[in-house]
């Protein structure tokens, strides 16, 4: 096939995106497709045209990629395309949206409220430890926990570095003590409920050195520890496992997804809360696609042919 992968952008997660692209591109390559490798700026549209894909591997992360944007235009420009559709990407990159829609089917996520950055110097917006977070963000850009003990003031001063600075509105939640885990869903051959998909692949610890698992822990080599599959009791794992698929199906999303929890381990299952799901998971060396698909089987080129033939 002629492919071209969509990678870089202007979003915050653009350093990823080329990362990502660049292995996808090569392992297409690997697997005898032409490929083209496009960075995208505003005059993509042109560049899609004259390219003439028979499949367009959407690489981007964080806005426009993965909020519905490129997909609309895909959609307009009659392309095929990886991943998610607009619906999907639209209301999975939004947190609020994406509460709206899975707490009513039993899922549990923290309760959160959306809140104006300006107000955060009259007073906390929540008792503390709590979590504030952009609302269209994903890869935990902008995330701060703000403690007792944080060095953001009490309340916190207008002058304090933090997303509060770069984002006009921020989500405010209860900050959930204990465990980072992860589960990736793949359609495709292999799943439990049929051979189209989706599956749950695994469960995955993420035990960051220092800090919590921000941004830098996710895409510096070494400042996070796997545990795939995580230690965790049989009762939790399939509760990560059955929400991770719920939230898949119920979200409309397509090919992939990636859906990250926090597991207060003193509540036992009860403690077990989703926060976000990807809907364009990272491909790079560190990413926990790639690593749960290793898990079961599936190498890279393995995993980009798969998505490859999801796409719609």
């Amino acid at each position: 096939m002629n492919v071209v992968v969509l990678m870089g952008g202007w979003s915050a997660e653009r350093a990823v995106s080329l990362t990502s692209g660049a292995g996808i591109a090569a392992a297409c390559r690997r697997l005898g497709h032409a490929v083209t490798e496009i960075d995208m700026d505003r005059d993509v549209a042109a560049q899609l045209t004259a390219a003439a894909p028979d499949v367009v591997f959407n690489a981007l992360h964080g806005s426009p990629g993965e909020d519905g944007t490129v997909q609309g235009l895909l959609d307009l420009l009659g392309l095929r395309y990886t991943h998610s559709g607009v619906a999907a990407s639209a209301i999975a990159i939004d947190k609020v949206l994406t509460k709206a829609l899975l707490t009513p089917l039993g899922i549990r996520m923290p309760a959160g409220k959306v809140i104006a950055s300006a107000d955060l110097p009259a007073g906390d917006p929540l008792p503390r430890p709590y979590v504030l977070k952009p609302v269209n963000e994903g890869s935990s850009v902008g995330v701060a926990i703000v403690t007792d003990g944080s060095n953001y003031g009490n309340p916190i001063a207008a002058h304090a570095e933090g997303p509060w600075r770069d984002f006009d509105e921020l989500l405010a939640e209860p900050f959930v003590a204990g465990r980072e885990l992860t589960v990736a869903v793949l359609d495709g051959p292999g799943a439990t409920n049929g051979p189209s998909g989706p599956w749950a692949l695994a469960v995955t610890e993420l035990r960051p050195v220092k800090g919590f698992y921000d941004y830098d822990a996710k895409y510096t080599d070494g400042l996070t520890v796997h545990v795939c599959p995580a230690d965790l009791p049989a009762e939790v794992e399939a509760s990560a496992l059955d929400m991770a698929v719920r939230a898949h199906v119920a979200l409309g999303c397509r090919g992939t997804s990636r859906a990250d929890f926090r597991w207060d381990d003193a509540r036992g299952e009860a403690g077990l809360y989703l926060l976000e799901v990807n809907t364009q998971p990272g491909m790079t060396p560190l990413s926990l696609v790639p690593e749960q698909a290793r898990y079961r089987g599936i190498d890279y080129d393995a995993l980009v042919a798969r998505l490859l033939a999801s796409a719609a």
